[in-house]
């Protein structure tokens, strides 16, 4: 399965996304962790050592000018390049944490980076490297991929995650974020995604039983867990795995509902 992850900024996209890797992973599943968020903040949330961390794709201009300006074509751009090879060269494997089980599988970090460079100028080549690679892996790859999008609605505006196979939308509870939410969740059913589950963060019982009512937010939903092992380590680590045993088991029951979430939005987008 291939799942987007969206929303407004600082809202727990990250964290969402490293524990249902990891959580997949540990039961017995192949999975992309792809970071197409411009923070670049997925590799050390899933336990990654910074001098560990591969290089952006969006920076490789060698490799860009390789594949989207090969030799023979005249300097005109191919937008179908070669990239079936990529994943396992621009990829780093991801360790593992949380409770062991009988069948464990694997999980690797794609880091795609910023889309433009820091002079403002165009970054048309690093585009369509970066969604021929997004594609080969939504379409062609058999595996599980989670891609971390950046704040707002820049990938489902550019189309790069279309044939995604669900999309979660993060919030907190509050309105500015919640409207954000509804946006992302339009663009999304816009492109043809109708299969969304609204995870809401850092909200009261009572919050979230009482979101505003606004066009477009999906109606499966689902509050992330307050955890007070994440809070005690934020000021010391970038990692939101490793929490210690009664925490990672709650995590694991999170991830499990929320599973059962994206199952269920299924039969409401029919």
């Amino acid at each position: 399965m291939k799942i987007a992850i969206s929303g407004k900024g600082g809202v727990g996209k990250t964290s969402l996304t490293a524990w249902l890797g990891d959580y997949l992973a540990r039961h017995g599943e192949k999975v992309w962790l792809v970071d197409a968020d411009t923070a670049l903040s997925l590799g050390q949330a899933s336990g990654l050592d910074r001098a560990a961390l591969p290089e952006p794709l969006t920076v490789r201009a060698a490799l860009i000018e390789e594949r989207i300006r090969p030799a023979g074509k005249g300097g005109m751009m191919d937008l179908d390049p070669h990239v079936s090879d990529l994943p396992e060269v621009l990829s780093a494997p991801l360790p593992l944490t949380g409770p062991a089980h009988a069948e464990q599988g694997e999980k690797r970090l794609l880091v795609m980076g910023p889309l433009t460079n820091a002079g403002g100028g165009c970054a048309c080549e690093s585009n369509a490297l970066l969604k021929a690679l997004l594609a080969h892996l939504v379409l062609d790859r058999r595996e599980w991929v989670l891609v971390d999008m950046e704040a707002g609605v820049e990938h489902l505006g550019r189309g790069t995650v279309a044939h995604v196979d669900a999309l979660l939308v993060v919030s907190e509870p509050s309105i500015r974020s919640l409207e954000t939410a509804a946006e992302v969740a339009r663009m999304a059913s816009d492109l043809g995604l109708q299969r969304q589950v609204l995870v809401i963060n850092k909200a009261s019982k009572g919050q979230a039983a009482q979101m505003p009512l606004l066009a477009y937010l999906p109606e499966q939903r689902i509050s992330m867990p307050d955890l007070e092992a994440l809070r005690q380590r934020q000021l010391h680590s970038g990692s939101v795995l490793g929490l210690g045993t009664q925490t990672e088991e709650e995590l694991d029951r999170f991830c499990e509902a929320l599973l059962q979430k994206i199952e269920q939005s299924a039969n409401i987008a029919k």
